[in-house]
This record gives C-alpha cells, sequence and structure tokens, in this order.
C-alpha cells in the first residue's frame, strides 16, 4: 500500500512539474526575438577572428543568416551564428543580418551592422617634426595590423622652398605581425631655408604581395640663417 501510494504520488508531482514547466514559456513562446548587441568587433587582416553572434527571445533553437551586403573573403557565417574566418581584405563592410526561431510559424528579427578589418599599417606622429635650433627632428609610431610581418621602409625628406630635397631620416627593417606603436626617430641639420617634412612609410607583405603605404606632412618650418 505505501509503494502505491508513492508511485501515485510520483505520477502526480510529474504532471504538476510539466504542468508549470509549460505554463512557464520553456520550450514555446518567450517574448519576442532580441539581438542585445549594436557593433561587430574590429577584425585584422590575416588574423584569425571569432565572434559569436548573441540572440535572445523566441522559442528553441536559432538559425542566422546573411541576408544583405557581404562578408569580407575569409570570414563565413555559420547558422548557429558564429562569425569565423581569417579575413583576406580590409575595409569596412555593412551587413544585414537575419535571425530566427524554431517556433511555428518562426520568429524573424533583421538588424543591419557594420564589420571593419583594421587599417593594416598604421603611422602616427611620435613627436611632430619641428625645428629645434637649426636641427629638424621628430618620430613617427608605426603600427602592424596584420597576422603577418612587414618589411618596413621609412623615408623623411625635408623639401626647401625651391624644391630640394634633403634626406633626414631612413629606416629599412622587418616590422613584426601586431606590433603596436613602435616609435622610429629621425632628424638632421639641413641648410637654412623654409621645409616641408614628408614623411612615408612603405610596408610590403611577401606572401600576398601586397603592399601598404603611409604618408605624414609638416608643411613650412624655417631654420633660419645663422650669424
Amino acid at each position: 500500500m505505501k509503494v502505491k501510494l508513492h508511485r501515485a504520488y510520483g505520477l502526480g508531482f510529474l504532471l504538476m512539474a510539466l504542468a508549470a514547466y509549460a505554463q512557464s514559456g520553456a520550450g514555446s513562446d518567450s517574448g519576442a526575438l532580441s539581438i542585445p548587441v549594436e557593433n561587430l568587433p574590429t577584425a585584422a587582416l590575416w588574423q584569425q577572428y571569432t565572434f559569436r553572434l548573441p540572440a535572445s527571445g523566441g522559442a528553441g533553437l536559432y538559425h542566422w543568416h546573411l541576408n544583405g551586403g557581404s562578408l569580407p573573403a575569409g570570414l563565413k557565417l555559420a547558422e548557429d551564428g558564429e562569425l569565423a574566418g581569417l579575413p583576406q581584405e580590409t575595409g569596412e563592410f555593412e551587413l544585414t543580418l537575419l535571425l530566427t526561431d524554431s517556433d511555428n510559424p518562426a520568429k524573424q528579427l533583421q538588424k543591419k551592422f557594420k564589420l571593419s578589418i583594421e587599417t593594416p599599417l598604421a603611422v602616427v606622429w611620435g613627436r611632430k617634426a619641428n625645428v629645434n635650433g637649426q636641427r629638424i627632428e621628430g618620430s613617427i609610431k608605426v603600427s602592424n595590423h596584420t597576422g603577418r610581418d612587414f618589411d618596413l621602409t621609412m623615408v623623411v625628406l625635408a623639401v626647401n622652398q625651391i624644391g630640394r630635397a634633403t634626406a633626414i631620416g631612413y629606416q629599412h627593417f622587418p616590422l613584426k605581425m601586431n606590433t603596436r606603436d613602435m616609435e622610429i626617430p629621425f632628424g638632421d641639420t639641413p641648410s637654412w631655408g623654409v621645409y616641408q617634412v614628408n614623411v612615408d612609410v612603405v610596408a610590403e607583405e611577401p606572401v600576398s604581395n601586397r603592399i601598404f603605404r603611409a604618408r605624414l606632412v609638416v608643411p613650412k618650418l624655417a631654420i633660419i640663417q645663422g650669424p
């Protein structure tokens, strides 16, 4: 008799639990679909990228599709929402993503995103070119925002008012992948005059044979003739 009561109680408890589960909305409609992210993380050229798109609401499993725009070569969107791959091109890519759930009929939500690939070669001033006495000097910071090494060349020319150029800086070396803000100084003492300083940086990537360039310019730096 005790065993029968125990079994009856167990069956009743199971039925009550199933009813509560159904009423809670689990496994069924649990509200509108939502994509709780506004921006996609920035990617880098030739560097592994992985990001899983978040979703909430709706029912059951989620399904993702590219519904407009295009992904950079090397990246793919899986149906489960994982965006992954090795980017092979640079720029900013506009995407329209479609999220659906497993309800019947399925709910849908569409959202637009921008995916940016970092500028492969970044060059900024460390110390902006200026006149110090009879000398023009300064420094730049270079960054390699990719997953491959660069063969880097920097040339700094001071060009006077009649177009005569004087080299005041030169460097040639391997810039390793993922290098950030490496500072390179330059400077020299040209003859008196008014100069425009041109900093040209060229990065060659031997595997792809791609070349990246950057330039910084400072006009009208005057070196006064001494006594």
